[in-house]
């Protein structure tokens, strides 16, 4: 019978997972913007016009321990997907699809090594960036 929890997914983009089985993140920032553009006017302040949302940002960091579950690749396969180049869909683990995201910058700092090199600690960052709708 298998171990409840372990395969709980917490967010997953496109293809890849965070969950506690691998890559699993402890911090979710979003920040959001909206563009508002200065329009001068003469003898007075500027005023401001509305443009529309601006960007929609989200970092992921997070820590894996690849000997306990997952493995030292998972962050070169956050590299390997943001090289593909598209945008993926995010769903969280409550099934909130947040449309497409992709993927901006991956960052990762290795500690702890044993005497071969490997890590056994691999803390990451990933910055995510709203892909916004085509449509009109």
């Amino acid at each position: 019978m298998p171990e409840i929890g372990l395969s709980l997914v917490m967010m997953a983009l496109g293809a890849f997972r965070f969950g506690v089985n691998r890559a699993n993140y402890q911090q979710f920032t979003r920040a959001a913007s909206w563009r508002w553009e200065a329009q001068d006017r003469v003898g007075r302040r500027p005023a401001l016009q509305f443009l529309g949302q601006g960007t929609d940002e989200i970092t992921l960091e997070g820590v894996i321990y690849p000997h306990f579950k997952g493995g030292l690749r998972q962050v070169e396969l956050m590299r390997l997907v943001a090289d593909q180049g598209e945008p993926l869909i995010l769903v969280d683990g409550l099934g909130w699809v947040w449309d497409r995201w992709v993927i901006a910058a991956v960052e990762e700092r290795k500690s702890l090594f044993l005497a071969d090199g490997a890590a056994r600690k691999i803390e990451f960052t990933m910055q995510l960036m709203a892909y916004g709708s085509d449509a009109a």
